[in-house]
């Protein structure tokens, strides 16, 4: 073996522990062999697949809504197949609990052939935090609040609220201060939401509802199933906006499910003022920026604000089939643009960390020229509401929630089943239809359904500008950072990169990848200097596809 073999090997070894418990941290209860691999785990997007976190317990059969509380540095999953919400540490990132079992939830409801989820009736559904306090929707249509400072898991749930309903309360999004929340039923017929007083950063719960809100029949008739999807909250109107999939009369004359063939009519958005609530909100008016905006060839379900108050809104031609294109429309001003060669959405999520819109496209058209099964991708839009790319995800990851502080994306993958189970599991095969690994086969590195972690676009903080790294050597004994003595330990560190970065090596003859940086950015290699590598080297480190300071490290290792 020549010198340069050994010193790769070396320092594939020296690493080895070190990357081993790292994984270990990142992953812990997880399966991480030959995770984040295939169409799903591309190396040509800016977006890059980090780990893969499997749920202890049942297969991920049925999930439904996240959501990130960056402060807590915990990401939050709507999980059905568990009957409860599973916790992930975003700062590792790694499973850390699943609560809600005190008081379970429906769980997954099959329908009444027994083919499929009742997605009408399972649970839970949507999620969202404040504080301590996480608010869940279930399948019987009530509100689960949940203490996640309670040190009895037997006694997290605080309170279960009945809405009312005879079906699942879904989606909801929450003041900036926590305490007010609205919350949909969608699938009620009329559906409806509710607003309730919220906890806000109070120590006891004591969670009331305030009224319910629905829409004009004329808008929205009844005995069609007309829905609403997912509210967000904008700060600066200080109005919840709440997707409708289908409204009647857009355009005049369309096919809202009363006549026979494709729903022809477009969605629109709710605004709600929660300081002047009314019974029943009518058309959109401009004075009191309030009531139903008609919306523009979109269907949509999701909704999140993003920068200069704009809102992305989740279209899916699952709601208005004729849909090709993602809305972003400005709360102020109603403009709006179409994001081109992105759709079928359901949740969707702002991330501040790099000022981009993720989506939860499982509904997505698939690409001409495709070799997988399915068009279901996550999206990734900019700041000014252009389609970045678009990565392949399972069939049923219709779910991202982003951490802003970590710059991490999350995205829950369905499990791959046998062809004839129920429920049927992830449908994008990457070759032939079952026989041929799924897309959340291959990122999950098994076929139980996991949560993919991405790491998110150059970080916002910076400008939009990558960080630049700069690494060093040092040997312990002597403290030089040029000389390491055959013998003495030595330290690799890498600092000032972006957080969960890739970490890759090289010098002429090799190169070796050896992990990621830690949530601060900083990387660190610790070993022993064997006498079989004796030499001088120059090597180049690329963190995160940025080159580290300095361009080219060198140093020598000499005989003791």
């Amino acid at each position: 073996m020549s010198r340069r073999s050994n010193l790769l090997a070396f320092l594939s070894g020296a690493f080895a522990p070190a990357l081993l418990g790292v994984v270990s941290i990142i992953t812990a209860g997880t399966a991480v062999a030959a995770s984040c691999t295939g169409p799903g785990a591309p190396s040509n997007t800016q977006t890059k697949c980090l780990t893969a976190i499997t749920i202890p317990g049942n297969p991920l059969t049925s999930f439904d809504i996240s959501w990130v509380n960056p402060d807590r540095g915990e990401y939050y999953l709507a999980d059905r197949s568990n009957k409860g919400v599973d916790i992930i540490n975003t700062a590792q990132p790694a499973f850390s609990r699943t609560v809600g079992s005190d008081k379970p939830f429906t769980g997954v409801v099959l329908n009444a052939a027994g083919t499929g989820v009742d997605n009408n009736h399972s649970g839970p559904d949507g999620v969202v935090s404040h504080g301590r306090w996480l608010y869940v929707g279930d399948g019987n249509s009530t509100l689960h609040v949940i203490d996640l400072d309670e040190p009895s898991a037997g006694n997290a749930t605080k309170q279960v609220i009945a809405t009312g309903g005879t079906k699942r309360l879904d989606e909801m999004a929450l003041t900036t201060d926590g305490t007010l929340l609205l919350a949909a039923n969608n699938a009620d017929d009329p559906a409806f939401a509710t607003l309730f007083m919220a906890n806000g950063d109070a120590p006891v719960s004591g969670v009331t509802a305030i009224k319910q809100i629905f829409v004009d029949p004329s808008i929205m008739p009844t005995g069609f199933g007309l829905s609403l999807e997912q509210p967000a909250w904008d700060p600066q109107t200080q109005r919840f906006y709440t997707s409708i999939p289908v409204i009647a009369n857009n355009p005049p004359g369309c096919n809202y499910g009363q006549l026979a063939g494709a729903i022809t009519c477009s969605g629109g958005l709710l605004v709600t003022d929660p300081s002047a609530p009314t019974a029943t909100q009518g058309a959109y008016d401009p004075v009191k920026n309030v009531g139903v905006i008609s919306l523009n060839s979109c269907g949509p379900n999701g909704a999140t604000v993003g920068v200069n108050d704009n809102l992305l809104l989740g279209c899916t031609p699952g709601n208005f089939p004729a849909g090709t294109t993602t809305l972003v429309i400005n709360a102020k001003t109603r403009n709006y643009a179409q994001v081109g060669g992105i759709t079928g959405a359901d949740e969707v999520f702002f991330n501040g960390g790099d000022n981009r819109y993720y989506t939860g496209s499982s509904g997505a058209i698939k690409a001409a020229g495709s070799t997988l099964n399915r068009g279901s991708v996550l999206g990734v839009i900019d700041g000014s509401s252009v389609l970045v790319e678009t990565i392949p995800i399972s069939s049923g990851s219709h779910s991202v929630a982003a951490d802003s502080k970590h710059n991490l994306i999350f995205v829950p993958q369905t499990y791959t089943s046998a062809p004839t189970a129920i429920p049927l599991g992830d449908q994008n095969f990457t070759g032939a239809v079952n026989a041929s690994p799924t897309v959340g086969q291959m990122i999950c590195g098994g076929t139980t359904g996991c949560i993919a972690v991405y790491k998110g676009g150059p970080s916002a903080s910076s400008g939009g500008v990558p960080a630049t790294p700069t690494v060093q050597i040092m040997d312990n004994v002597t403290g030089s950072q040029t000389t390491l003595a055959v013998g003495d330990s030595f330290t690799f560190l890498v600092t000032g990169a972006a957080p969960f970065s890739l970490v890759f090596a090289s010098e002429p003859g090799w190169s070796a990848t050896l992990g990621y940086t830690d949530a601060n950015g900083s990387f660190r290699l610790n070993g022993f200097a064997g006498a079989d590598v004796v030499g001088s080297y120059q090597q180049t480190w690329t963190i995160g596809g940025v080159v580290a300071k300095p361009t080219s490290l060198q140093f020598t290792i000499v005989p003791k």
